[in-house]
């Protein structure tokens, strides 16, 4: 896309921090990180995000990818885990439309992450939202 910053990034247009790079994705690190090692997983392939018609194959090696860049957050960096987090549509923070996933490493004592409060909808509820969602 011309006017996408992370299709930008992937061409070289704008330079970028890269720690991984193979020939359907990279991984750079956020520039806004959320801690020290946040790290963006994106394929090199414009896709909006996981609804547009990316394939299974693409969306495995970015996940796998993640997972990699995670394990070395908590070998390299000294994390004590990390969190793995796509967000999909303006409502869930996406803020740029090209596909990507967030490898946060979280530390000992630091921020915390996304958190809800758990509601407790009556079982009839939960039955309308199975049947909605399964067909």
């Amino acid at each position: 896309m011309d006017n996408c910053i992370f299709c930008k990034i992937i061409a070289g247009e704008i330079p970028s921090m890269r720690i991984y790079e193979d020939d359907q994705c990279i991984a750079t690190l956020d520039i806004g990180p959320a801690s020290k090692g946040h790290t963006l997983v994106m394929p090199k392939s414009h896709y909006a995000d996981v609804t547009d018609g990316v394939p299974e194959e693409l969306l495995g090696k970015l996940m796998k990818t993640a997972s990699k860049i995670g394990a070395r957050q908590i070998e390299k960096l000294g994390a004590a885990g990390f969190n793995i987090v796509q967000n999909n549509g303006e409502a869930a923070g996406q803020t740029v439309r090209h596909l990507h996933i967030h490898v946060i490493p979280r530390y000992e004592g630091g921020p915390g992450m996304v958190g809800w409060e758990p509601t407790k909808p009556e079982t009839a509820e939960l039955q309308e939202v199975c049947e909605l969602l399964r067909g």
